[in-house]
């Protein structure tokens, strides 16, 4: 079925990029020919030529003469942590709304010339002016989703509705949660009623030990290896993007998807561009680009999120128009929050509640220590016999 979509989609796409970007633009660009952009996003969120779909980037390579050095990343906090190394120069960056508020606070993304972004009037008015960017000035909204779980209905009984299911110990080894700590965390938060942007240090240690709790029946932690281990049956229950789940059962049909009754993550993923960009010019562009109605359809055709792009929303051949879950009715729609940027000390505390979780009851735990032990006497011992050298040196001297 993706692939009759994605054929449908690239004719449509055809009719509509008759004609190219640059006489699109009022400004001329001509002289950006030639340069090049690094664009850092997430896996699997872009249309890229995969099963006859658009090449999103090597259309605008052909229209721009703009190279696109695209390389992708796994989760929110290794972005930031890549960003804030200066290990690379990133023209384009697409992060989740509370890491974009920690980036303008650190003044990791600059503001935008929106001058440049005519294309910007094709975003919905509800997916402006949110928490994390208040005036409309670092951040155009990429994609919109919420966080469910996955299950496969030939493994689990019945209609299940709940987090509960996370923790159900009849499917021990089957059940894989996220592989970063503020999806996980939220997971055990949700379902115990706590905040999840709580700044109480009790409230994290309470989901720490759900989590805790909750380990021996983890088959494994994951993000983008979640595809295989689903579609392949080789894990039967995870909680995951609701964009995510559509491209998987396209491939399983067996697995189902529900929003927890207690409630869940929503989150708006946002273009930006790092204050570190050599080519702020050629990355607005290309953020124009993205919102032009030809791209953004195949983009949203590709990924299967849902689109904050109304030209895409209204049109009729738009695949997922109406769908259920990527657009809840009101009787549908769960209760639902934004994660936000939390304070260094919450951070602190979290990350080292998640290596904690990571290490303990580990198998092996006493390998890795035996191996730390052997260094540190290791090293005392290369220091004692310098050191003694160095006095009979002295000594003969």
């Amino acid at each position: 079925m993706k692939k009759f979509l994605c054929l449908v989609s690239v004719v449509l796409i055809c009719v509509l990029s008759i004609v190219p970007a640059f006489a699109t633009e009022s400004k001329d660009y001509s002289h950006l020919k030639g340069t090049e952009i690094n664009v850092y996003n997430w896996g699997e969120y872009i249309s890229d030529g995969a099963d006859d779909t658009l090449d999103v980037n090597a259309l605008f390579e052909e229209e721009t003469g703009i190279k696109v050095n695209y390389t992708t990343f796994d989760s929110n906090e290794n972005m930031y942590n890549k960003l804030k190394s200066g290990g690379a120069d990133y023209d384009i960056v697409i992060p989740s709304d509370y890491m974009i508020e920690r980036l303008i606070a650190e003044e990791l993304v600059q503001k935008i010339d929106f001058s440049n972004i005519p294309n910007y009037s094709n975003i919905l008015d509800e997916y402006k002016n949110l928490y994390f960017d208040p005036n409309n000035e670092y951040s155009v909204p990429y994609n919109v989703g919420m966080v469910g779980v996955i299950y496969n209905t030939k493994v689990v009984e019945g209609e299940p509705d709940s987090w509960s299911l996370m923790w159900d110990e009849q499917y021990s080894g089957q059940i894989m949660n996220f592989n970063n700590p503020r999806d996980a965390f939220a997971t055990a938060q949700w379902y115990a009623g706590l905040d999840i942007n709580s700044t109480d240090g009790a409230d994290w240690g309470k989901a720490y030990e759900l989590l805790k709790a909750q380990k021996p029946l983890v088959q494994s932690y994951v993000m983008d290896e979640v595809y295989n281990k689903m579609e392949s049956g080789e894990a039967a229950i995870c909680a995951y993007y609701a964009g995510d789940f559509l491209s998987m059962y396209d491939n399983n049909p067996d697995l189902a998807f529900y929003y927890p009754k207690e409630g869940t993550n929503i989150f708006v993923d946002s273009i930006c561009i790092p204050t570190s960009s050599q080519n702020k010019e050629a990355a607005e562009l290309y953020i124009n680009f993205l919102l032009r109605e030809d791209v953004a359809l195949a983009n949203a055709e590709y990924i299967c999120y849902a689109t904050p792009n109304k030209t895409v929303i209204n049109n009729d051949d738009y695949s997922f128009k109406g769908n259920e879950i990527l657009y809840p009715t009101k009787e549908g729609m769960p209760v639902t929050n934004y994660f936000h940027h939390l304070d260094s000390q919450t951070q602190l505390m979290m990350t080292s509640l998640w290596d904690n979780l990571k290490i303990d009851g580990n198998e092996n735990t006493g390998i890795y220590i035996g191996l730390i032990s052997f260094c540190v006497v290791s090293l005392a011992l290369v220091i004692f016999v310098k050191v003694r050298q160095k006095i009979r040196a002295s000594y003969y001297d």
